[in-house]
């Protein structure tokens, strides 16, 4: 039998999964040149952050354990949260770059110091 603490628990988990998939992606978006650097380093390191945070959260407290069939389980803990978080800062939040425009940030390209003459 489930108990309410186990659901509590497994949707804890899933919405931190889902709040560090939408941080690291949008890091990457923000510190990435290319968008392609940006959608490899996501696609890669999200997962490794959330399969550790999900041994960390889910062994101790025995988390999840109901639900049976292991691939399941993956789904419900790694790759919904991926897949949801993904998409939320894909389609919700606004591009970085679009931020920037808006905030008429100054170009932080020129590494040179303001006060020096060349």
């Amino acid at each position: 039998m489930v108990s309410v603490g186990s659901v509590v628990g497994l949707l804890v988990v899933v919405g931190g999964h889902t709040l560090i998939t939408v941080v690291v992606t949008r890091f990457f978006r923000i510190r990435m040149n290319t968008s392609w650097g940006a959608a490899v380093y996501a696609a890669t390191v999200t997962p490794v952050v959330l399969l550790v945070t999900t041994l960390l959260l889910t062994g101790p407290l025995g988390i999840g354990a109901w639900l049976g069939d292991r691939t399941l389980a993956l789904f419900v803990v790694l790759f919904f949260p991926l897949g949801l978080g993904y998409a939320i800062d894909l389609f919700w939040l606004r591009s970085p770059e679009e931020i920037a425009e808006e905030m008429d940030l100054p170009d932080t390209t020129d590494r040179r110091r303001p006060g020096r003459r060349e």
